[in-house]
């Protein structure tokens, strides 16, 4: 076979090659050394192609969250309404899991980037406040015409989010080694147990005892908690950890 008849070697895409262009920048020379000239001279595009998929340089570090967020937004719509609602939260808050541990390296290079670069960090907290406010509408739906609904909503999903950041965190300081689904769900776990309803979910008849330190030794015992109604939730949490033996 002549060489003039084998095909070129398929390019990636624009928006993925200006991704991955600015990246490797980044890591040679640093994030604030690097321009948007240096990274579509890289990838071989022009600027207005670069402007077309970013609308600017903080942009080209987080390219997969407008998708992620309108998959989490879908979702929350297309539940059923019967369906409890914090587990609902819990299982959109797994779809921004699913889509760091995707692509671990390029996940783990991000996370120790946004570290360094401040401007990064202030971006990113703007990415995670439209999670928890895609969140909390769901639940103020969910939860409208109660006294406290849209309290109760937004103590939700800043508590889904709290939860689910920081065990996302420790995946990302253990370089993507840990188990991910493993360390969120229990990390949710404590949303669940704290202000779901206990009988919705497939796991929810062993939910106390996952989320306490594994299966129970006596699965037939029956624990029964009494508590104040006004006792604040660390206490709550304290008692049930001494009833499972973990005090």
């Amino acid at each position: 076979m002549s060489s003039s008849s084998v095909a070129p070697p398929a390019k990636p895409p624009m928006r993925d090659a200006l991704v991955a262009a600015a990246f490797r920048l980044f890591l040679e020379r640093g994030y604030e050394q690097t321009t948007v000239d240096d990274i579509v001279s890289l990838a071989g595009v022009g600027r207005r192609s670069f402007f077309r998929y970013f609308p600017s340089k903080e942009d080209v570090v987080f390219p997969d969250h407008e998708g992620c967020l309108a998959d989490m937004t879908a979702f929350l719509a297309a539940g059923d309404p019967e369906c409890e609602p914090v587990w609902r939260v819990c299982d959109a808050a797994r779809l921004v899991l699913r889509m760091y541990a995707e692509n671990p390296t390029f996940s783990v290079q991000r996370y120790r980037l946004t570290k360094q670069v401040p401007g990064l960090r202030a971006y990113e907290l703007s990415v995670v406040w439209r999670y928890e406010r895609a969140l909390a509408e769901y639940l103020r739906g969910r939860y409208a015409g109660r006294p406290d609904g849209t309290l109760r909503a937004d103590v939700v999903a800043a508590a889904v989010v709290a939860a689910h950041n920081n065990a996302l965190r420790s995946w990302l300081r253990s370089d993507g080694r840990i188990d991910a689904d493993e360390t969120v769900g229990h990390a949710l776990g404590y949303v669940q147990a704290a202000f779901g309803t206990p009988a919705a979910g497939p796991a929810a008849a062993t939910a106390p005892a996952a989320l306490f330190g594994g299966p129970a030794e006596h699965p037939d015992d029956v624990v029964v908690l009494v508590s104040r109604r006004d006792a604040p939730l660390w206490r709550v949490v304290q008692e049930i950890e001494t009833a499972f033996g973990r005090a």
